[in-house]
């Protein structure tokens, strides 16, 4: 079997066997393309050799994307990905290369920024009171630092699954995992304020409210659901950070960030926090070491005398 078939048969299985999600599709579409071009469509998978698997990595340290090199990161997806294809290729008794013999590149160890709750108060005072504009954002940023969802998950939610009486709603994150999110009392509030004053009927909860905004739903692809993007809400809390005077780069995520840090500050425990993010694995989410190691300092010191 030549690569270009196996890649194929690889992305077939992953949308309808394994039935993952389209964006992780897209992923090894773009991480095997490279792998494609190459080592040559045409190449048989069996005549891949340990050598020509090296070269492959040896010339992803020098590719550039945007300008800039490949990180170690983005080189470990490569490998991720690869390593998936020829797992699957084993399976089906196809012979390849052995996947376990394929290592990912250890990355920087990864740091984790958050917001102070000094921080979090001007972030939140930074949004003004004069329009549904002004209401939705107030309701996005609250809602982001209350539940600590994913950007992607803000941007799907629907207005009939959020329950603002229960102040809870289930979510669908990565690997299709679905997972029971709470609110805050003022989120809740936030996000009702918010849905009183639309005068329409569309479905999604956050929506774009400018006069000329036609961007096709991700979700449905429905041109008219003026559903906000990632991108587009990246945007926005990226402008009232600024307006806050945070001197630091805040993102969705930074907000995600802070919402574990809060919880692991307030005394939750690491199993609890990982299963509200939605992480499928804990070591993901011992990335809050920060946190963590503070608060066992702190134990010690206080009954180890």
């Amino acid at each position: 079997m030549n690569l270009s078939v196996a890649i194929s048969d690889f992305l077939i299985s992953v949308r309808i066997e394994k039935n993952q999600s389209e964006k992780t599709a897209q992923n090894y579409t773009h991480y095997l393309k490279r792998a494609e071009n190459f080592f040559g469509g045409k190449k048989k998978v069996s005549e891949i050799s340990f050598r020509d698997i090296q070269n492959f990595f040896l010339h992803l340290t020098n590719l550039e994307s945007r300008g800039k090199k490949l990180s170690v990161k983005t080189r470990g997806f490569h490998a991720i990905a690869l390593r998936a294809l020829f797992k699957f290729l084993t399976k089906h008794d196809i012979e390849c290369p052995a996947p376990e013999k394929i290592n990912v590149p250890k990355s920087e160890k990864r740091t984790v920024e958050f917001l102070t709750d000094e921080e979090l108060k001007r972030l939140f005072a930074a949004v003004g009171k004069k329009d549904i504009r002004d209401f939705r954002d107030a309701a996005i940023l609250e809602t982001l630092y209350s539940t600590g969802l994913r950007v992607s998950e803000l941007c799907g939610l629907n207005r009939n699954q959020v329950d603002l009486q229960r102040k809870e709603f289930a979510v669908t994150g990565k690997g299709r995992k679905t997972r029971i999110v709470f609110l805050t009392p003022d989120s809740a509030e936030k996000i009702g304020k918010y849905l009183n004053r639309r005068m329409d009927n569309l479905s999604a909860v956050f929506i774009s409210h400018g006069p000329r905004s036609k961007n096709v739903d991700e979700i449905t692809g429905d041109p008219n659901t003026k559903r906000l993007t990632p991108w587009s809400i990246a945007n926005l809390v990226r402008k009232y950070a600024i307006t806050a005077g945070i001197v630091k780069r805040v993102t969705p995520h930074t907000l995600r960030h802070s919402f574990a840090t809060t919880l692991l500050n307030n005394g939750a425990d690491i199993r609890s926090v990982q299963e509200m993010l939605g992480h499928a694995s804990i070591t993901t989410t011992q990335v809050y070491t920060h946190v963590t190691n503070r608060r066992l300092r702190e134990i010690h010191k206080k009954f180890h005398h």
